[in-house]
């Protein structure tokens, strides 16, 4: 497998006085998760749904596989809504990239919610996730601009989220490995906070991946901290000229959930 350098970090933020958060930094998947509902247990969905991918890598290596273990994981989220009455309602976004072996390895960037992976490639910054939310749809039907949305009140709304029944459709685009990429993993928690520009501008400053995380996360802290922050900065090498033949999956049916 490509050698990687990964950084990572989880702040509770300046108002919450609970992190739903949870990341993983495995060999083949690197995942964070942004749990719903409060006193209704949005950290168990957030851990569940982790711990869930994390016990079954590294075997996930291909999509199918990717959203067998998914379903596993919003299974359990289900069952412990099941059997813990008083939380019903936990549910949780989920971000990830996955290593896919072969011939020629590739990426996945998955999610479900509105958690995000970008990627910085020669000094552009692409989200290479879409947000599953209210006003991303709004934006999508072009009755709302990305500066409105940053504000609408309808901004933290999500319309797909792990802990869902029936399965919610999981979004992936899939790319070649090894050119020189770097990739963020975020919850909204930092990507409410600092806009596109400095994101990319502080990816681009020469830091180690954990220096990186370090400081966007505490921008997120100094612009308002207003959810939890979590991050994983990924550095993967570059090994010259590689096939660009992508492949990609997005469907943009919708299901039920808030955040």
């Amino acid at each position: 497998m490509i050698a990687v350098e990964v950084g990572a970090g989880s702040d509770v933020g300046r108002v919450r006085s609970l992190n739903e958060d949870a990341y993983h930094l495995g060999e083949r998947i690197f995942l964070v998760a942004d749990g719903m509902g409060g006193h209704a247990a949005g950290d168990v969905a957030s851990r569940l749904t982790v711990d869930t991918l994390a016990e079954r890598a590294p075997q996930p290596s291909t999509l199918e596989e990717l959203r067998g273990a998914i379903t596993v994981a919003n299974t359990a989220v289900l069952e412990h809504a099941a059997t813990h009455p008083e939380s019903t309602g936990l549910g949780t976004t989920l971000a990830g990239l996955l290593r896919i072996g072969g011939a020629a390895e590739h990426w996945a960037a998955f999610n479900v919610g509105d958690s995000r992976v970008y990627q910085f490639l020669d000094g552009e910054l692409r989200q290479l996730t879409v947000d599953h939310s209210e006003v991303e749809e709004l934006i999508a039907l072009g009755q709302l601009t990305r500066e409105e949305a940053a504000t609408h009140p309808s901004r933290h709304i999500i319309t797909r989220a792990i802990g869902e029944s029936p399965m919610p459709e999981v979004d992936a685009v899939v790319f070649p490995a090894g050119r020189g990429a770097r990739f963020l993993i975020c919850t909204d928690g930092l990507s409410g906070e600092v806009g596109d520009e400095e994101i990319a501008a502080i990816l681009a400053a020469g830091l180690t991946a954990q220096e990186t995380v370090d400081l966007l996360i505490r921008r997120a802290l100094e612009l308002g901290g207003r959810d939890n922050v979590t991050a994983i900065v990924l550095d993967e090498p570059s090994l010259g000229p590689v096939s660009e033949a992508d492949g990609t999956t997005n469907p943009r049916a919708s299901m039920r959930g808030a955040s």
